[in-house]
């Protein structure tokens, strides 16, 4: 028997704040990672307006905003809205769909853009599907394998330019489906679970499989997510975000070497800039990483205290100091509490905060 996920469905939104120990938290859906310099810019500068002044990208590819008013000012939705990242006030915490970042840019098997704009405008399009949880993930995979190891309850793995096999629940029983119809499948199948989902979050919690046996063969695709590293390819510039933060100045030198164009973001806390790879210097002047031997491509860390009320360490700082030192040599994540918020879904180290101070000995201990 699955476990009972809780009733109370607290994932985040624009118009659903979650209340952290810096402010009220806002969470923007960027389906697909895909916006631009332009919309991005206007997200700094409502960040900069009405709260910490800092973008937090997710590991779904979404934006956060943190340090805002407990009651958030109807104005910043109203902007949040007019720059397009909230198409439905319904439907605006269901729109989480990842997928391969560099679709239709380098590699892959597949440009699935049009297919990430498709899938998003069905959802919105269904009054029922504003009834799936905040935590319900599709993930769309040009077949290069780079997010279909994420755990996504439905999603899509493309064969070649026109067939892919649609995938169901981390067990990954699938079925082959022309890219054209993807999306139809695909919210015939979210429906599916809204019928059936009682309180649970995700595919794997329901009680009776959501696919029957005879719709497909059970595959186990479980692969390793691999993230694009840092720097050129092709050319086009993947830039990590350290810590998945973004400042004000970072913003601005992304909207300028875009051009206010296209601008995908990773669910690995980084940035693909497309046609950008003549323009990492200015890039790095800012703070943000084009080299994948940084130590900082190594690193990452939840919010920590003093922004989050169960942190029990300032891990930023710490993450930093880790940093200066040279690095941890080893994917490295620093957690201040049991949670582990935002860690990697690949392998890597955990250092968990029983208290502050311990934390800062393994910190020191690892430099």
């Amino acid at each position: 028997m699955p476990p009972e996920a809780p009733r109370d469905d607290r994932c985040p939104g624009v118009l659903r704040p979650h209340e952290a120990a810096d402010g009220a938290m806002v969470r923007i859906r960027v389906p697909g990672g895909q916006t631009t310099g332009t919309a991005l810019r206007e997200l700094g500068r409502l960040a900069t307006e009405y709260g910490s002044g800092l973008l937090q990208l997710t590991s779904r590819g979404s934006v956060q905003v943190r340090g805002l008013p407990e009651v958030v000012p109807e104005p910043f939705e109203d902007a949040v809205a007019r720059a397009g990242f909230l198409p439905s006030a319904a439907h605006e915490r269901v729109r989480n769909i990842v997928a391969s970042p560099l679709t239709g840019l380098r590699g892959g098997r597949a440009d699935l853009r049009p297919l990430v704009a498709r899938l998003d405008r069905a959802l919105v399009a269904e009054p029922r599907l504003a009834d799936l949880p905040g935590r319900f993930l599709f993930v769309l995979d040009d077949g290069r394998g780079d997010v279909a190891g994420l755990g996504c309850d439905l999603g899509y793995r493309a064969l070649d330019a026109e067939r892919g096999e649609l995938l169901v629940g981390e067990r990954r029983r699938v079925r082959p489906v022309r890219l054209g119809e993807a999306t139809e499948a695909l919210v015939d199948l979210a429906l599916r679970f809204v019928e059936r989902r009682g309180d649970a979050w995700h595919v794997r919690q329901l009680s009776e499989p959501l696919v029957e046996a005879g719709e497909g063969t059970e595959t186990d695709l479980r692969l390793p997510s691999t993230p694009q590293p840092a720097g050129a390819t092709g050319p086009h510039l993947v830039v990590d975000v350290p810590l998945g933060l973004l400042s004000p100045p970072q913003v601005e030198a992304v909207h300028a070497v875009a051009d206010g164009g296209p601008v995908v973001v990773t669910p690995w806390r980084s940035l693909v800039l497309p046609d950008a790879a003549a323009s990492r210097s200015a890039l790095e002047a800012v703070g943000l990483v084009t080299d994948p031997d940084d130590a900082w491509s190594l690193v990452s860390a939840c919010v920590g205290a003093p922004w989050c009320a169960n942190g029990r360490s300032d891990t930023r700082t710490l993450a930093a100091q880790l940093v200066r030192a040279g690095g941890p040599g080893v994917r490295t994540h620093l957690s201040g509490c049991e949670r582990r918020c935002g860690a990697p879904t690949g392998p890597h180290t955990d250092l968990v905060a029983p208290t502050r101070v311990d934390l800062a000995e393994l910190v020191l201990a690892r430099a």
